[in-house]
């Protein structure tokens, strides 16, 4: 939350929700399992909402937490896979079937990515 104007302190930002590994994973986990099935479009919106959510929380951390060489080709390469993920993740899901399977499926896997990095980044 930031401090109303005239306030006079410092702007606070809103502290930001820890990472649940588990309840990011089990999404992953369903979303993936969607394309073994025949899903509804309410399913997909629905998967496409949580890792929608998932990748807004692990997007930043993993943005700020990457410990690469800055003029390294492997820095510009994970730049370019987050500025795609983030992309992505603000499309709005597409009416065809096919096209929005294969839509929620790409997020699952991007939000795979993000946990995976997040996770690499947290350990000492």
């Amino acid at each position: 939350m930031i401090a109303r104007a005239g306030s006079g302190a410092a702007p606070r930002l809103a502290p930001t929700p820890p990472v649940d590994a588990e309840t990011i994973s089990a999404t992953i986990r369903r979303a993936l399992r969607l394309g073994a099935t025949r899903p509804e479009l309410d399913e997909l919106t629905a998967a496409q909402e949580e890792l929608r959510g998932h990748i807004a929380l692990l997007l930043p951390s993993v943005r700020d937490g990457a410990r690469l060489p800055e003029d390294s080709v492997l820095a510009h390469q994970v730049a370019a896979r987050l500025a795609g993920i983030e992309d992505r993740a603000r499309q709005p899901l597409r009416a065809d079937m096919l096209a929005a399977h294969s839509q929620v499926g790409s997020l699952a896997r991007d939000c795979q990515y993000l946990l995976a990095m997040h996770t690499a980044a947290a350990r000492p």
